[in-house]
């Protein structure tokens, strides 16, 4: 998905960095955009999954106590993997040449 959003923004990042954006500017605006989906998708996933965690735990006779350190080290994890994953692609998009870019429109 990173790839294919990328690709599709090519010439709108080249336009970008014709009027003056950076690097750095390009990342951001790319990672972010990544970023608040994943935050979307734990907000609603974590009380779901606390819920259906915590009914299967209590079917044991051994019990643990279910904390948040699970759900946000999952929630760190996957954010990470959505930006190394765009970051690549924006790095990619961000480098090509804005000539280059804008002629093949």
């Amino acid at each position: 998905m990173a790839g294919y959003n990328a690709f599709q923004r090519i010439h709108e990042m080249a336009v970008r960095k014709v009027l003056g954006a950076r690097i750095r500017d390009i990342l951001q605006i790319m990672l972010w955009q990544f970023t608040k989906p994943v935050l979307v998708a734990n907000l609603i996933a974590w009380p779901i999954a606390f819920w259906v965690m915590r009914d299967w735990l209590e079917g044991f006779s051994y019990r643990i106590d279910l904390s948040i350190w699970p759900f946000g080290i999952a929630g760190f994890a996957a954010l990470m993997i959505a930006w190394l994953a765009v970051s690549g692609h924006a790095l990619h998009v961000a480098r090509i040449h804005p000539a280059r870019a804008l002629r093949e429109e």
